[in-house]
């Protein structure tokens, strides 16, 4: 599996208006509507819902909001870059400035934990978060992002 097969360079999005993880949650259901087809308010209530069972923040700024979503057929996301942090009640207690989500089928199992695998490991690389922090250009950001498995992989 690959970024580039779960990630749309069109679904790569700097935010400046987030000021809240429900906030956020929205912007991210406004891009994956857009991006995806979607339903917003599935994904916002989605998220949440998930998010009730225990924050998805990870640390050192990361947080991978993931939801089970009936109307998709494959895993994909969505990436956000933060121009401010925002409080998510992570492991660590760390605001927040860059959010993976990910979107999976209802029955997709191995598929979205082998999603959420990797990236967490693509965001677990610090040279990686500070190129993503250093360039709020989407662009920039889904190559950064899709690059940093090939050189993981390399």
């Amino acid at each position: 599996m690959e970024l580039s097969s779960i990630l749309k360079p069109e679904a790569v999005r700097v935010l400046s208006s987030a000021s809240s993880k429900k906030r956020l949650f929205q912007e991210i259901g406004d891009v994956a509507a857009g991006t995806l087809g979607l339903d917003a308010q599935a994904i916002v209530e989605n998220l949440l819902e998930r998010e009730s069972l225990g924050p998805t923040g990870v640390g050192h700024g990361v947080a991978l909001p993931h939801a089970r979503l009936t109307e998709i057929e494959a895993v994909a996301g969505v990436f956000v870059l933060l121009e401010k942090p925002i409080d998510f009640g992570s492991v660590d207690r760390q605001p927040v400035d860059l959010a993976f989500s990910l979107f999976a089928p209802e029955e997709a199992g191995v598929e979205h934990l082998k999603a959420l695998a990797l990236v967490s490991r693509t965001l677990r690389e610090p040279t990686v978060c500070a190129k993503l922090r250093a360039n709020p250009d989407p662009v920039k950001l889904y190559a950064i992002l899709t690059e940093a498995q090939s050189m993981q992989a390399a």
